[in-house]
């Protein structure tokens, strides 16, 4: 158990390793709050301890999540629930995907990204393709694979000694 938990606080440092700077004063979008997709159980939920290592850091957290924001809210304070993706992606710094809902296979992603503040995105499930995350402006971070860096007019920039996370 211990092992698991350990596991979920490593996602939320990995979401602070994707800027120079870290999260204080941020705004961090989450996407899936529950479990597993299609169910609203929040037993166990990633996203729980994710958001807690996240506002300890000094996050500021919208999220979104199918079925489970009527469950989180009883289990997570000071997040800012939305309505849709798309509205918890606004004027983000950064979008977690936690959850592997299918509907989040689907994004806009020109939409989603006009809506964020920096186009970033932390894919905790990988349910992207590098390839397609680029081509779309965003720079994307995955677990397991290396991280994808744009060109010099994406911010925010990560040294070069932080590009594989």
């Amino acid at each position: 158990m211990s092992i698991n938990e350990n596991r979920k606080r490593v996602m939320a440092r990995k979401v602070a390793e994707a800027f120079s700077d870290g999260v204080r004063g941020k705004r961090i979008g989450i996407l899936g709050l529950t479990f597993k997709p299609n169910t609203d159980d929040m037993r166990d939920s990633p996203a729980i301890a994710v958001i807690a290592a996240l506002q300890d850091m000094g996050a500021k957290i919208s999220a979104y999540d199918p079925k489970g924001m009527e469950r989180a809210s009883s289990s997570l304070t000071g997040v800012t629930y939305c309505e849709d993706e798309y509205s918890c992606a606004a004027e983000a710094d950064a979008l977690v995907i936690v959850t592997e809902w299918e509907q989040f296979r689907g994004l806009n992603l020109q939409q989603l990204r006009a809506a964020m503040r920096q186009p970033v995105i932390i894919d905790l499930r990988n349910i992207y393709r590098r390839e397609d995350m680029i081509a779309n402006g965003f720079r994307y971070v995955s677990v397991g694979r290396e991280m994808v860096a744009l060109s010099e007019q994406s911010t925010p920039r990560l040294p070069e000694s932080e590009l594989a996370i």
